[in-house]
């Protein structure tokens, strides 16, 4: 094969070859692009007891009840009890007369995910709504309280409260409040994976205060990004190819 013909092949393979790799390439830009609107929560959540409504990406209800608890005094040291709101029942079989506490809370304490959150269309992966969501206090409209409610709960703070009076609660009384799971600025966070939103490694590692590693890149399925040495050997293997195609032609038309 004459040199110049060699030289128009080598670049003609090069070109091909840029053609190939550039395909897979574009390919997973977009599947790594960032996102262009604003996430959606979906078709709302409910808690049906109350008649709460969210259309945010999580609800979480909150119950407490005002219970017996063994405590120290501050002063003389002496073993006793005082009166507090807890959210799970605090045992009170071994406690001395006059602090019996209810053996369970009447209401649960409940938490709902969005399963149709969509943010450009594009479903989000529940894991970003666990691993980057934050929880806000929401208070909520009580016109669809049922009538059963209503007559046992009144508002009280930024929920509910069972107590006659909220300044002097009684043992068994109860309060009722709830959260919103809130998206923040999502800009450099996610990555679109198989037509998935899912939580870049280092945005899950900054979200658990702990520097991202290698490791954790390759367990969350993001392989190495090691493309740039492929590139780079590949634009220079055009260039050469290229420059010796012109010098070739070069000497061709002083021969002649």
């Amino acid at each position: 094969m004459k040199p110049i013909a060699a030289a128009r092949a080598l670049f003609a393979l090069a070109l091909a070859a840029m053609w190939v790799l550039a395909a897979p390439a574009a390919a997973q830009d977009e599947d790594s692009g960032e996102p262009l609107g604003e996430p959606v929560g979906g078709s709302g959540l409910r808690d049906r007891d109350f008649g709460v409504l969210s259309r945010q990406f999580g609800l979480d209800r909150r119950v407490e009840m005002y219970q017996w608890q063994r405590s120290t005094d501050p002063v003389s040291g002496q073993p006793g009890y005082e009166r507090i709101w807890n959210s799970a029942p605090i045992d009170s079989s071994r406690f001395e007369p006059g602090h019996v506490n209810p053996k369970r809370l009447p209401l649960e304490n409940r938490r709902w995910w969005s399963e149709s959150a969509t943010l450009d269309g594009r479903p989000i992966d529940s894991s970003v709504l666990r691993a980057l969501g934050e929880w806000k206090v929401f208070r909520p409209n009580f016109s669809r309280l049922p009538a059963n409610l209503a007559a046992t709960f009144q508002p009280e703070g930024d929920g509910l409260g069972s107590s006659e009076n909220p300044l002097a609660p009684q043992i068994g009384d109860l309060r009722v409040s709830w959260r919103e799971l809130r998206l923040p600025a999502l800009e450099g966070k996610l990555e679109l994976r198989d037509g998935v939103w899912r939580a870049k490694p280092e945005a899950i590692a900054e979200a658990l205060h702990a520097p991202p590693s290698r490791a954790s890149a390759v367990v969350l399925g993001q392989a190495p990004d090691d493309g740039r040495w492929s590139w780079g050997w590949l634009v220079a293997g055009v260039a050469l190819a290229l420059a010796a195609l012109l010098w070739l032609r070069g000497r061709r038309r002083r021969a002649g």
